[in-house]
């Protein structure tokens, strides 16, 4: 039997779930916001009654394979143009950086476009850093921020995915 703090439930859970689709933008853990939000939904509602552990492997699977996703998008990347350790880790430190204070003032694609400045900027000045020269640091920096763009869309993509499998799944209809 359904109850009005089944409702009240579902919908905190679902501002969650939207939340870690706006958490996932800048890097942050978002699509585990997600599955940690659907998880607290059904221990609240009493397991099996709404969800269960089909639905809550479901999104655990999606988030996981959409952080490899991500994590291979920017290795590829960076790699791919010739990018070393020290690129790689001046990409994703640049790219959280660059998500938080270059963002512009553009709902949504603004957090994209800061996090792949910011990932641009990191790779090519840590490969700078290390004598690699201007113009292969330039390209390195080019690479990371492309796979950096591929592996952000390929998790709001999946972060849409779990969010609409959320709204459903977790209905408190019996």
């Amino acid at each position: 039997m359904m109850s009005l703090m089944d409702w009240v439930y579902y919908l905190l859970t679902i501002a969650l779930g939207f939340a870690g689709i706006v958490l996932t933008l800048p890097g942050l853990p978002g699509l585990w916001l997600m599955v940690a939000a659907s998880a607290g939904f059904a221990w609240l509602t009493g397991y099996d009654r709404y969800v269960g552990t089909p639905v809550l492997l479901t999104l655990l699977g999606l988030a996981l394979a959409a952080e490899v996703g991500e994590f291979l998008a920017g290795a590829a990347g960076s790699k791919g143009a010739g990018g070393t350790m020290r690129g790689f880790i001046g990409a994703v430190v640049g790219g959280i950086a660059g998500a938080v204070l270059l963002t512009i003032p553009i709902p949504v694609i603004g957090t994209i476009i800061g996090a792949c400045i910011g990932t641009f900027l990191g790779a090519a000045i840590m490969e700078m850093s290390g004598r690699m020269g201007t113009r292969q640091s330039i390209r390195v920096g080019y690479g990371a921020a492309k796979g950096r763009l591929y592996g952000t869309l390929i998790k709001l993509a999946v972060g849409i995915v779990m969010f609409f499998i959320m709204i459903i799944a977790l209905l408190p209809i019996g």
